[in-house]
């Protein structure tokens, strides 16, 4: 069977695959960024102590690891346009769903980086003379970051996986650059092989730098 296979047609695919590879990358960077961002704020709302504001973030993130996300790609990139009358593009709604869904998982992993920083910092911070708001963004932030690192990759790991899920609404990620690639030169299994080896190659040195900082911070 791979006696059949014919990997010269890589090099003429590599238009296609740039393409896409290019998207799937921004698409983590963007929803990565986005998402820490946002699951900070929902991270600091869940422990804010105001009663409705902790239960609509917890309502949130609740919701969103719950489903599964290719639903939320779809009903996203189906229901704006009904609600706004608009038009949306696969690749605009695409990053904004992964956004507003990581968040979910990021602000999971911050909330428990910020109950790992022991109180005595935030009673030392508080003697100091420094408010909530400087206490958070000064002392209490930076060291759940440093500590959170390691599994805010793994998760950035996961997300750049679960990209190819845009593949359902069409929007031209690695997939599907690999399958557009594959039907141009009737060669669907050699591409969509290549494929997979770039998803390994990226996921496998990601994943390594997460064990370096992990053995890191054991020293």
């Amino acid at each position: 069977m791979f006696a059949d296979l014919d990997f010269s047609v890589i090099a003429a695919s590599l238009p296609f695959i740039q393409v896409g590879l290019l998207f799937s990358l921004k698409l983590t960077l963007v929803a990565m960024s986005g998402g820490i961002v946002l699951g900070t704020l929902l991270a600091l709302a869940r422990l804010s102590g105001a009663n409705w504001l902790a239960r609509a973030a917890t309502a949130y993130v609740n919701v969103m690891r719950s489903i599964p996300l290719v639903l939320v790609i779809l009903w996203f990139f189906l229901a704006i346009p009904l609600l706004t009358g608009a038009p949306m593009g696969a690749e605009t709604s695409a990053l904004i769903t992964f956004t507003v869904f990581e968040a979910a998982f990021y602000a999971e992993i911050m909330r428990a980086g910020i109950n790992s920083v022991p109180k005595g910092q935030t009673w030392a911070a508080q003697a100091l003379g420094l408010n909530r708001v400087q206490t958070m963004t000064s002392v209490v932030l930076p060291q759940a970051f440093r500590a959170m690192t390691p599994l805010l990759l793994t998760q950035t790991i996961v997300l750049f996986q679960d990209s190819s899920l845009v593949y359902a609404i069409g929007a031209k990620d690695l997939l599907k650059a690999a399958e557009i690639a594959g039907k141009n030169y009737n060669r669907p299994v050699e591409m969509y092989l290549f494929a997979a080896g770039l998803y390994f190659a990226i996921c496998f040195s990601l994943s390594q730098v997460v064990k370096r900082l992990v053995k890191g911070k054991r020293i």
